[in-house]
């Protein structure tokens, strides 16, 4: 796991000496990614020059030292991540007579003879890996970018005047002399609705993210130029074909053939020449990962968690019994709120760009944790998406079940009855009786479902924080996006398979990817997300959705495999979020942090919001009439961005 960046500069106006310099300094803004070793290689003759940061974990010696050259001396690479195969490729290589020098056992060092043997687009289909990397060709005079197929490493990219600029994040861009960063207006809308500027855009002019599963190959005579990224691997086609032919065997070979492939998937993720360790929070994803880890090592794997003491945040208690049952070496640390607080100051430099999924913050904590006794933390992302974990996959399609029927005059009037209710009508007035304080929120979050024509406009309101993003801001339309370019949707039979889709392709690479990256990098922590396995992938879009949703619960295979290794009771209770209690913070500790960032005449100087809209969801939040948490702390991740990374605002 490591950092890179890089650039290719046209003008050829700067020395060798300098252009190393450069490189350097965006080096150093990714330290925290690779803390270990750093390197950098220039070709002043054509202008390209790359750079790189590393966090050892697959040969520790220098052998390993990136940027690496292939053993033919045509192609330069620097790379973040990890092929787990690299041994079997590395094998298949030496049947097939072909055996290079080897400097090492380094996964890099097998990736470059690959790409020499196979060529880089057969050398991509073959890794089962995590990775972003840039690869130079030195015939041809060609610079490849290329991301994994479910977008766990990041990597952004684009032109300023006659420089390529690339890094693994964009403060390592942000120092390049070239650089003239200006804010994507266009980006705002998509950020406000969806609490992350979605790939390809990004938040500045003219730098996107390179989406995941593609391969961008840029010419260096290009000047100016971006051709369009190819996509190696597809997740549509993999939903797409595997709802075309759907796996035809009982639902108990389903579950023997699901836990021998994760089974694999997490042993090749076991592989590390130094600790390892995962995270648990006792839910179902990330104890069927600890599960089939201890099943499969002889000492006990190292398990992390974080508790809190707020009731309804706390999941600890749960990941502690799973732990005991499993005999794992189990560490857990409770925070309080000062010291959850603590890190909010910290999340617009580790997220350099605006990003407001809360959970952020336990995230970056059980990162911080597992990091001081690990330097590999595997996790459980993907089972949501992979499996029907999310509550819109059941509620969406029943509730347009219940009110489709209905003409929308009708279910108009329904909306604005619901979005009337006064939280006081459950806490002091005639319905407190009832004891349901989220009732009234529960139904404003219906109201705003209710009004609208179709089914994919109603995933659209369920997943939007702001609904309505250019009420709130100036002159600016929102974007194309896979969410809203049905250019881009996958033809699937049934509606719950195809909002999974759309999360597996947004929300997942997007938010929760991001979320692990950063928060782990952040701390130097590599992290391993084995259910986004492809092969396990493709299988579960095999799956029928019986095999997923059974009696209206989730995930219902994923939960059979973990109850061979993790007694049923220790798992079944409802879904819990990882997050913190912004709406209480916001009306208490994070007050006038809050309204310095909210702050009309700032507002209105910045030029990005419309005030007035701001200051009334304020007032509200504050006065306990609505809960704002959401699209309040959106903005104020995004001033906070600001301010962090735009001091001249």
């Amino acid at each position: 796991m490591c950092g890179i960046t890089g650039f290719l500069d046209l003008t050829l106006g700067n020395s060798a000496d300098e252009c190393r310099a450069i490189v350097t300094r965006m080096n150093d803004c990714l330290a925290h990614r690779g803390p270990d070793d750093e390197g950098a290689w220039v070709d002043r003759e054509v202008g390209i020059v790359l750079g790189h940061r590393r966090l050892a974990i697959i040969d520790l010696s220098p052998e390993g030292h990136q940027p690496m050259r292939s053993d033919c001396g045509r192609y330069m690479i620097v790379y973040n991540g990890e092929i787990y195969n690299f041994k079997a490729i590395r094998k298949e290589l030496e049947q097939i007579g072909v055996a290079p020098n080897w400097r090492g056992h380094s996964d890099t060092e097998v990736m470059l003879a690959a790409i020499s043997h196979w060529g880089l687009e057969k050398a991509l289909e073959r890794f089962n890996g995590m990775f972003a990397f840039a690869l130079w060709d030195r015939k041809e005079r060609v610079l490849s970018l290329a991301r994994d197929r479910l977008g766990e490493k990041p990597l952004y990219y684009g032109w300023m005047d006659k420089v390529f600029l690339f890094a693994s994040e964009l403060k390592a861009l942000r120092v390049h002399p070239a650089w003239r960063g200006e804010i994507n207006r266009s980006a705002l809308p998509l950020f406000l609705r969806h609490d992350y500027v979605p790939a390809p855009y990004s938040i500045y002019e003219g730098i996107y993210k390179l989406k995941q599963g593609t391969l961008l190959s840029l010419p260096a005579a290009q000047a100016g130029e971006i051709p369009e990224p190819v996509a190696y691997w597809s997740a549509k086609a993999a939903a797409e074909q595997g709802t075309m032919a759907p796996f035809t065997g009982t639902k108990t070979e389903a579950i023997d053939q699901l836990d021998q492939l994760l089974r694999d998937a997490i042993k090749l993720r076991m592989e590390a020449d130094v600790p390892l360790g995962t995270f648990l929070s006792g839910g179902i994803d990330s104890s069927t990962v600890v599960a089939l880890m201890q099943a499969q090592s002889e000492r006990a794997i190292k398990t992390f968690s974080i508790g809190f003491h707020e009731d309804g945040y706390n999941e600890a208690q749960h990941a502690k019994a799973v732990a005991q049952h499993l005999g794992t070496a189990h560490t857990e640390l409770y925070v309080t709120p000062e010291e959850t607080m603590a890190v909010i100051p910290r999340l617009p430099t580790l997220w350099d760009e605006p990003f407001s999924d809360s959970s952020q913050v336990p995230t970056f904590l059980v990162s911080q944790l597992a990091r001081e006794h690990v330097t590999v933390s595997l996790s459980g992302d993907g089972g949501d998406e992979l499996f029907a974990g999310y509550n819109r996959y059941f509620w969406g399609q029943r509730i347009w079940k219940n009110i489709g029927w209905m003409p929308s005059s009708w279910r108009w009037l329904m909306g604005k009855a619901f979005n009337s209710l006064s939280p006081q009508l459950f806490n002091s007035g005639p319905l407190h009786k009832l004891k349901q304080p989220q009732m009234v929120e529960k139904l404003q979050k219906l109201a705003e479902v209710v009004a609208v024509d179709s089914q994919e406009s109603m995933y659209k309101q369920l997943i939007s924080d702001w609904k309505s993003p250019e009420s709130v801001l100036f002159n600016v339309k929102e974007p194309l996006t896979v969410v809203s370019d049905k250019q881009q949707w996958a033809k699937l039979p049934d509606f719950t398979e195809w909002m999974m889709y759309l999360d597996l392709v947004s929300y997942l690479p997007d938010d929760i990817l991001v979320k692990v990256d950063r928060a782990s990098m952040g701390v130097s922590l590599e992290s391993r997300v084995p259910l986004l396995d492809h092969r396990v992938v493709e299988f579960a879009w095999q799956l029928p959705l019986s095999f997923k949703i059974h009696q209206n619960t989730g995930k219902w295979l994923l939960r059979q495999v973990l109850y061979r290794y993790v007694p049923k009771e220790l798992i079944e209770r409802p879904k819990m979020g990882f997050g913190i209690p912004i709406d209480k913070w916001l009306r208490g500790p994070l007050r006038e942090w809050a309204e310095a960032l909210l702050n009309p005449a700032r507002l209105q100087r910045e030029g990005f919001f419309n005030r007035a809209v701001i200051q009334e969801k304020w007032l509200e939040h504050l006065s306990g009439k609505r809960n704002w948490q959401y699209c309040l702390w959106n903005v104020l991740m995004f001033q906070a961005w600001l301010e962090a990374n735009e001091p001249s605002f």
